[in-house]
C-alpha cells in the first residue's frame, strides 16, 4: 500500500459494506429479490448471496498469503455457485449477517497488519499474481460493483431506491 491514510480508508470501506448492502436491499419483497429484471444478469438475491461466498474466499485467499510463501488460490465457477439453492432463494438474512460479522472480522485481520505484509504475493490461477494491497482494493471495487449492479437491476424493475 502506498500510504496508511490509503489503506486505512480501504479497511473502513470494506468494514461498512454490509451496512450500505443492507440499506440498499431493506424492505424489498421475495419477488423483487428474486426476479430476473435484466437478462444474463443475476438476481438481487444472487448478488447478495455471491457476495459472501466470494468474500470468504477472498479472506481464506488473503491469511494464506499472509502465512505461505506465493500460494496458488483455488478457483470456483461462481455462475454455477449462484445457481446452488443457497444462492437462489429470497431468504437474505443470513447471508447479510454472515457478511457482517465476515468483514469486521476481515478489517479486524487488515487494521493491524505492519507495513511488510502489503506487498505480499499470491498468484490466481486465471488473473496472475497479486498482492494483499491489490486484493484489498479489488475487494472493495468488487463489493462496490455489486452494490451498481443491484442498483441497475433494482432500476430495471422500475424500483428505486431513493424512492424507498
Amino acid at each position: 500500500m502506498d500510504s496508511s491514510t490509503t489503506c486505512r480508508d480501504l479497511i473502513e470501506h470494506l468494514r461498512t459494506f454490509p451496512q450500505r448492502l443492507a440499506a440498499l436491499v431493506e424492505g424489498l419483497t421475495a419477488e423483487q429479490l428474486t426476479t430476473h429484471y435484466l437478462p444474463h444478469e443475476w438476481t438481487v438475491a444472487q448478488n447478495i448471496h455471491h457476495l459472501i461466498d466470494s468474500h470468504m474466499h477472498s479472506i481464506v485467499r488473503m491469511k494464506l498469503m499472509l502465512t505461505e510463501e506465493r500460494p496458488t488460490f483455488r478457483v470456483y465457477d461462481q455462475d454455477r455457485w449462484a445457481d446452488l439453492p443457497d444462492g437462489t432463494g429470497a431468504e437474505i438474512a443470513n447471508s447479510l449477517a454472515l457478511l457482517a460479522h465476515l468483514h469486521q472480522r476481515w478489517a479486524d485481520l487488515l487494521t493491524n497488519l505492519p507495513d511488510e505484509a502489503w506487498p505480499r504475493v499470491g498468484v490466481h490461477p486465471e488473473s496472475g499474481e497479486t498482492t494483499l494491497a491489490a486484493m484489498l482494493r479489488t475487494y472493495v471495487q468488487h463489493g462496490d460493483g455489486h452494490i451498481g449492479q443491484i442498483t441497475r437491476t433494482l432500476a430495471a424493475g422500475n424500483i428505486f431506491v431513493h424512492e424507498r
